[in-house]
C-alpha cells in the first residue's frame, strides 16, 4: 500500500472513530439519565420516549467501531446495548385481581386532535361499542358532534370543550356523578360511573407536552395525576388519556408506582407506539394510555387509526372485578 493510500485508511478510521463516538455520546446521555430515574432536560426528556429505536444508531456505532478497528468503542457500544435491552423490558409488577368477576367494560381513549377525528371516533365507539369514552381535543363543535353521534347510546357525560388542545369530554353509558377533576393547562376532567352498583372512578389524562426548553409543566401536571392515583383509596379506577409520556419517562413511572397497571401491557402489547399515526406501527412511541387500578383484567386491547388525527386509539376490553378487603 502506498503512504497515499495509508493515510487515507487512517483518515476514515479516524472519521469512523469520531461519529461513532459521537452516536455513543448521545444514547449513553439518554441511558445514563433513564438509569438515574431523571428525565433531564430537553432534549433528553423528548428523546426518552423513543429509548427503544435508540438500538439504531448504537448498533450503527458499533458497525462503525468495527470497521475502524476502534475496539474500546466496540466495548462502549455493546455495553450500551445492554443497557437499552434492560430497559426496553416492562416496567414493574404485575398483580390479578383477588375479588370476582362483577362486570364486562370496553374503554376507548382518543385524542381527536383539534376535534378532526370526531366523526372518525363516533364511527369507532359504534363499532367497538364502547362503555366508556375519553376524548382529548375536543372544541366545541366536537362535543356537538359526539353529543348528536352518541347522545342516545352514552347519555351520561361529563364535557369542558374549549378551542385547540384544551378541551376534553368523558361519555358512559353508565350514570355518572361529576368529581373533582385535576387542573391543567388542558381540561382533565373526572368523574365516578356506577357500574352495577360499584362506583368507578374516572379520570381524563391530558397534561402538557413536554416541549423543548419548558418540560415544567409537564412535570407538573403528571405529578397531580400520580397524586390523584395515590389517593383514590379502595375505589377501582380508571386513568386513560393521552399522557404525552411513555414508560421511559420518571415522571410516568411515578404514576405507575402508585400501584396502577396499564392496560396494553396486560394485553401483551407494552411497547406498541400509539404516536405519531402517521408512522406508526414502525416507528413512535406509546404515550396514550388507558391505566387501571388491580381491580381489572384484561380481556383484549387494540390501537385504532382514526382519520384526521396524529394519535391511535386504544381500545380496551376489560373485566371489573369486586374489590376485595
Amino acid at each position: 500500500m502506498t503512504a497515499r493510500g495509508t493515510y487515507d485508511g487512517h483518515g476514515r478510521h479516524r472519521a469512523g472513530r469520531w461519529l461513532a463516538g459521537l452516536l455513543l455520546l448521545g444514547v449513553t446521555a439518554v441511558g445514563a439519565c433513564r438509569a438515574a430515574d431523571t428525565d433531564a432536560l430537553t432534549p433528553v426528556t423528548q428523546a426518552l420516549a423513543f429509548l427503544p429505536w435508540l438500538l439504531v444508531p448504537t448498533v450503527t456505532a458499533l458497525l462503525l467501531a468495527l470497521l475502524a478497528r476502534w475496539w474500546t468503542g466496540l466495548v462502549w457500544a455493546v455495553a450500551v446495548m445492554g443497557l437499552l435491552a434492560w430497559y426496553i423490558e416492562p416496567y414493574g409488577r404485575t398483580r390479578l385481581p383477588d375479588g370476582p368477576p362483577l362486570a364486562s367494560l370496553r374503554i376507548l381513549t382518543a385524542n381527536v386532535e383539534f376535534g378532526q377525528a370526531a366523526g372518525a371516533l363516533a364511527a369507532a365507539v359504534g363499532d367497538q361499542d364502547a362503555d366508556l369514552v375519553f376524548v382529548q381535543e375536543c372544541d366545541q363543535p366536537c362535543d356537538e358532534l359526539l353529543r348528536r353521534e352518541l347522545g342516545a347510546s352514552h347519555p351520561h357525560r361529563v364535557a369542558e370543550p374549549a378551542a385547540g388542545s384544551h378541551g376534553s369530554v368523558l361519555l358512559s353509558k353508565f350514570p355518572l356523578t361529576p368529581a373533582e377533576g385535576v387542573d391543567g393547562t388542558m381540561a382533565m376532567p373526572g368523574a365516578v360511573a356506577d357500574v352495577r352498583g360499584q362506583p368507578v372512578r374516572l379520570q381524563l389524562a391530558h397534561p402538557m407536552p413536554p416541549l423543548p426548553g419548558g418540560t415544567g409543566p409537564w412535570r407538573r401536571e403528571l405529578g397531580a395525576l400520580r397524586d390523584l392515583a395515590a389517593g383514590h383509596g379502595r375505589t377501582p379506577l380508571v386513568l386513560a388519556g393521552d399522557f404525552n409520556a411513555s414508560q421511559d419517562h420518571a415522571a410516568f413511572r411515578r404514576v405507575l408506582d402508585t400501584g396502577l397497571q396499564d392496560a396494553a401491557r396486560l394485553g401483551g402489547h407494552d411497547r406498541t407506539p400509539t404516536w405519531p399515526a402517521r408512522t406508526t406501527p414502525a416507528f413512535g412511541a406509546q404515550i396514550d394510555h388507558v391505566l387501571l387500578s388491580r381491580d381489572f383484567s384484561v380481556r383484549t386491547i387494540r390501537f385504532l387509526d382514526l382519520p384526521g388525527t396524529d394519535h391511535r386509539a386504544v381500545f380496551a376490553h376489560v373485566t371489573l372485578h369486586r374489590p376485595s378487603g
